[in-house]
């Protein structure tokens, strides 16, 4: 049913091998840590502005463009032709393909974005996967905790599903882009060339091809000074 490619062309990552035996496409989710534990061999072989805070254990491809005022703490891999502009922040076990946009203010934790990816103002990804040219418009948040902690679910038609994971964020699939200032809760899967309109409150499974729209009721009163 969630089969990693349903979501995401493994053709558009360097880094499949995470998929390799894995049934359910957020199984791949937990495998990062010890995966760039082994496989990550530090270098900076792109341009740095200024002075980002880089630490050790991080791996840049060439042709990607570190600005200042960027902190990427690691391990991670990013890869070629990248922006990591001013205020992006990087935490641990972070991986970005090749021409993904990291931007201002936004954090990254324990996820893997696709090649040529976007996420380029005021983002939160944590424990998450983004699919080739998967788009966050501003203000995204992709919540990754239950406010209760218990294990993350997913809610299908026959019932939910136990991913056992505590922290689990999304699934972006290819091309699907997320509106301003959406929300997607714990255990969201999107599908392919999938949108949600902005300020939008997700939970759950969105159909590849489908739009989430958000409807409100907008009333204009005169000002009575």
């Amino acid at each position: 049913m969630f089969a990693p490619d349903q979501f995401l062309d493994l053709a558009e990552t360097e880094h499949g091998i995470l998929f390799e035996d894995v049934e359910h496409v957020w199984q791949a989710l937990p495998k990062i840590a010890a995966y760039l534990k082994f496989r990550l061999k530090p270098a900076i072989h792109g341009r740095l502005i200024g002075r980002p805070y880089i630490s050790n254990a991080v791996y840049i491809g060439r042709g990607t463009v570190i600005e200042p005022g960027a902190v990427i703490k690691g391990p991670a891999w990013i890869g070629d032709n990248c922006e990591i502009r001013s205020g992006a922040y990087l935490r641990e076990n972070v991986i970005l393909g090749h021409g993904v946009v990291a931007g201002n203010s936004c954090e990254f934790k324990n996820c893997l974005v696709f090649n040529d990816a976007q996420i380029p103002h005021f983002n939160y990804v944590g424990d998450a996967i983004l699919g080739h040219k998967a788009h966050l418009g501003a203000g995204v948040i992709i919540s990754n905790v239950r406010l209760d902690r218990r294990p993350v679910t997913i809610p299908t038609a026959e019932g939910p599903v136990d991913t056992g994971m505590r922290k689990f964020g999304a699934i972006v699939g290819d091309r699907a882009e997320i509106g301003c200032n959406a929300v997607l809760s714990p255990g969201s899967i999107i599908g392919r060339d999938s949108i949600i309109y902005p300020g939008t409150q997700w939970r759950g499974v969105l159909p590849a091809r489908s739009i989430a729209k958000l409807r409100q009721e907008i009333q204009v009163a005169p000002r009575h000074d």
